[in-house]
């Protein structure tokens, strides 16, 4: 990673440096119900060693991704490798029981626990709480909530650092808010066609609060192109953002830019952004993403998209699927 948009960055107030590329795990964790295709195991590992050897030291999971499975993989290839490499970081997420809904403190402990024994380790640098949106805030903050079960990890020196990772923007705004947290995660709200996340940014930025943005493509529509995937966060894209998305590739074009490239790169140059998360299941995703956020980007082209605007509206948290 070698332009001014690609040197580490730190995560917050952790003493962590990241990279602004981090790889997403969600699809490796094998979830054709949320991202229409599977990946088998061995395309997995080889994709994470992959991203191991490269310069890119920040993986993001989850204990609900592929139910596991994410974390399983992961775990593997961690231990093929004889250890994380040195200097990486690696985030992963406690979850609610996603059969039962419970999202206690005592699930949040199983899940914890879930976690290290999938992963291989005894120590976690980085865990989320994950879509409290489907829980209310004082069962996340009250006494005996996610939060003091994560500290009392903390204080085991079982956890190192604590983050918040979700849907809507005004609930993750509330959480950050409190003060509690180092890092905030958002997806599918800050992206080329659509940036309600806006006022997260701000309010993080000015607290101190990593941002940690994911889904920069909106779950593929402006990696692939509208023609090739109208889907937008997880869902079918309405006709504006299909619309929208033509106009930007049609633009990039004209500028000999791929639209990926300016996808990416719209999160990248933002400086209250610690890192974006891509998801990556192949081993050749990880040179192509490095290129792609190397790729020269005239200053042009940012007017030129945003003259076709973008949506500001948070989209219903009920368009999201529940593992994401």
């Amino acid at each position: 990673m070698s332009n001014h948009l690609l040197s580490k960055r730190p995560l917050g107030s952790t003493g962590l440096l990241v990279t602004p590329l981090c790889i997403g795990a969600a699809p490796l964790g094998d979830m054709p119900e949320t991202f229409q295709y599977g990946v088998p195991e061995e395309q997995a590992l080889t994709t994470l060693r992959t991203a191991f050897e490269s310069s890119i030291n920040f993986l993001d999971t989850a204990a609900a991704y592929g139910n596991g499975e994410s974390e399983r993989r992961i775990g593997k290839a961690i231990q093929a490798n004889g250890g994380l490499p040195a200097g990486y970081v690696l985030a992963t997420k406690a979850d609610r029981d996603l059969t039962t809904g419970d999202f206690s403190g005592e699930q949040i402990k199983r899940s914890i626990e879930g976690s290290l024994e999938r992963l291989g380790l005894d120590r976690l640098q980085y865990v989320y709480i994950h879509d409290p949106e489907h829980t209310t805030f004082e069962n996340i903050m009250g006494p005996g909530g996610a939060l003091e079960v994560l500290r009392s990890f903390q204080d085991q020196r079982v956890i190192d650092n604590i983050g918040i990772s979700g849907g809507p923007i005004d609930m993750l705004i509330r959480y950050v808010e409190t003060g509690a947290f180092s890092a905030v995660e958002t997806h599918n709200r800050y992206t080329l066609l659509n940036r309600c996340a806006e006022p997260l940014l701000e309010i993080a930025s000015r607290m101190g609060v990593a941002v940690v943005n994911g889904a920069p493509y909106g779950s593929g529509i402006l990696a692939k192109g509208p023609d090739a995937y109208a889907r937008y966060a997880y869902s079918e894209a309405p006709p504006i953002v299909i619309e929208r998305a033509r106009a930007f590739a049609k633009v990039c074009q004209e500028y000999d830019v791929p639209l990926a490239a300016a996808a990416l790169q719209f999160s990248l140059r933002d400086p209250r952004i610690a890192s974006t998360v891509i998801g990556m299941t192949k081993p050749e995703r990880v040179a192509q993403t490095i290129e792609l956020a190397n790729y020269p980007i005239p200053a042009e082209l940012w007017p030129a998209l945003d003259a076709f605007g973008y949506d500001t509206t948070d989209p219903e948290a009920t368009r999201f699927n529940p593992a994401e």
